[in-house]
């Protein structure tokens, strides 16, 4: 509980973790911001990460003076990029033999199920879509291995995905970072953008719920 617990805290007051992050790394900033994006997009046991958030976050941090927007922009749309691109790898050699693995604390089943009824409705544009939306982000790339969608294919709708994805968050807390309003209530804005990416998931299940139930 004490590590959900810290993990909660990290997400809510994620500028001033960042922010001391920034002060004490340096440009080192760049490749821990790196691993993280690469790590939520390439493993599909780590979809619990905060992508959304921390580009927004670090974004507004650019705009104080912490970061550069455009380097910031450059590190994370490769981590993003390269992390689908693993995932991708990952999902072609396992195979459909996935959906045989059981659901446990390191893998969810139900988002896997998901993102393939996604995917099989909407095809190369599920990798742009679901950049827009955790867990499924996570998935996506992974689903679209399994299904050995084609390499080139995959590659154009990741890169889409990935400018679209970092550009616009980052973008976006970069010209309203510096606004008071914004500046003195990052933590808040922080929560909003995790309740509206989560609303989507919400309310499918909420959805399927009331289909089981009838």
């Amino acid at each position: 509980m004490e590590i959900i617990a810290q993990f909660i805290d990290i997400i809510l007051h994620l500028d001033a973790h960042l922010e001391v992050l920034v002060q004490q790394y340096g440009l080192w900033v760049y490749a821990i911001l790196f691993a993280i994006i690469f790590s939520e997009t390439g493993f599909v046991v780590l979809p619990f990460l905060p992508g959304d958030s921390l580009l927004f976050v670090a974004g507004a941090l650019a705009a104080m003076g912490g970061m550069d927007i455009d380097a910031l922009i450059a590190v994370l749309t490769v981590a993003a990029v390269l992390g689908n691109t693993a995932n991708y790898a990952i999902g072609r050699y396992l195979g459909p033999r996935v959906f045989q693995w059981p659901d446990s604390r390191w893998f969810n089943r139900s988002a896997l199920e998901k993102t393939h009824a996604f995917y099989e409705l909407h095809g190369g544009k599920t990798l742009v879509l679901s950049r827009f939306l955790p867990l499924f982000r996570t998935f996506a790339p992974f689903v679209a291995g399994i299904g050995a969608m084609n390499a080139a294919r995959f590659t154009l709708f990741n890169l889409t995905g990935a400018v679209l994805w970092v550009g616009s968050l980052s973008l976006a807390g970069y010209w309203l970072g510096n606004l008071p309003v914004v500046k003195n209530n990052l933590s808040m804005m922080i929560v909003g953008i995790v309740v509206v990416s989560l609303l989507p998931a919400a309310v499918g299940w909420w959805k399927h719920r009331q289909a089981q139930e009838t």
